[in-house]
């Protein structure tokens, strides 16, 4: 059964607070304006911010979800990127309105005795709700937190003065990359194993992983995991159930791409399949799952797919739309 997301909502923040929280990472303190509660979420939920230029960027919840005042989050200052992060930390001013839709969660907290949260750089966002909430519960944990520098690393100070006994700090400059092979060593099937950071910190713990049970490892991606939209490029069709319509989708189009072009509005964002934005139910066929989301029983389950990568294996998809 795929992990649904919350029911979303398209919101119109006021950004009440912007503040530097370590080298090239800003904190947002989003709020309603006319000081309404904002919707709940879980730790794992990520927001989309729509910024100028038709930019649409994901930024995970990094407060807490109790306080439904306000929604926060951590944006990484990224040179190479594509404008977003430039934006809020150039130009995005405190006061300032910005619409954002969500919260979405692909990356929930799930109960398990005990826990291992493995964070790289900005990949702490999503963990520290998730650390939190594990701490108030009694189960045990263990989390270990590498960045560039101590400078880099965002809530590192925070993290270690309400959890010293649980909390590992280890800036590469001082101590090197994250010891996977001790920390990963002996596969363990109480105990969920929770991954975000950049790509070769993704793949390395995979690695590692490969001999745990189904289902210990859980991971988020900020980008699409390299390789995983390629694969032939066939025509295929899509019916859609609700409309009534049947489409094809040529080779080297996107089913997403097929609808738009067809007037049938389907809300998406990152178009690589790594934000679940355009999630979508399948009724009947096999999809060709090439997104960075699903976990390998959700593939196999068949029962959704995201739409702006994924194709067919099968010469017709019946699609709940």
């Amino acid at each position: 059964m795929s992990t649904l997301p919350h029911t979303e909502h398209e919101l119109d923040l006021v950004v009440d607070g912007k503040e530097p929280v370590a080298d090239g990472v800003v904190l947002l303190t989003l709020r309603d304006p006319d000081g309404r509660a904002l919707p709940s979420w879980e730790p794992g939920a990520h927001l989309d911010l729509f910024l100028p230029d038709s930019l649409i960027r994901q930024y995970s919840l990094c407060g807490d979800p109790a306080d439904q005042s306000a929604l926060r989050v951590a944006v990484l200052r990224e040179p190479a990127g594509r404008g977003g992060s430039r934006y809020v930390h150039d130009e995005l001013a405190k006061g300032q309105r910005i619409q954002a839709h969500g919260p979405r969660n692909h990356f929930p907290l799930v109960s398990a005795k005990r826990y291992l949260f493995l964070a790289g750089g900005i990949g702490i966002t999503p963990i520290l709700p998730m650390v939190e909430q594990v701490a108030g519960s009694g189960a045990e944990w263990q989390l270990v937190y590498g960045g560039r520098t101590r400078a880099s690393m965002a809530f590192r100070e925070q993290l270690q003065a309400a959890h010293p006994e649980q909390v590992t700090i280890q800036p590469q400059d001082e101590a090197g990359l994250l010891d996977l092979p001790d920390l990963l060593t002996e596969p363990d099937e109480d105990t969920a194993v929770y991954c975000c950071g950049p790509e070769p910190l993704l793949v390395a713990v995979e690695e590692h992983c490969a001999r745990w049970p189904v289902g210990a490892l859980h991971t988020e991606r900020f980008s699409a995991k390299p390789g995983a939209t390629d694969g032939p490029t066939e025509a295929f069709e899509v019916e859609l159930a609700q409309a009534g319509t049947t489409l094809v989708v040529p080779a080297g189009r996107s089913i997403l791409g097929v609808l738009e072009e067809s007037g049938v509005t389907v809300l998406s964002s990152c178009q690589e399949g790594t934000c679940g934005t355009c999630e979508t139910a399948v009724l009947s066929g096999i999809p060709d799952h090439r997104d960075s989301v699903l976990t390998d029983q959700e593939r196999s389950a068949n029962e959704v797919m995201m739409i702006c990568v994924s194709r067919a294996c099968s010469p017709r998809l019946v699609l709940d739309l």
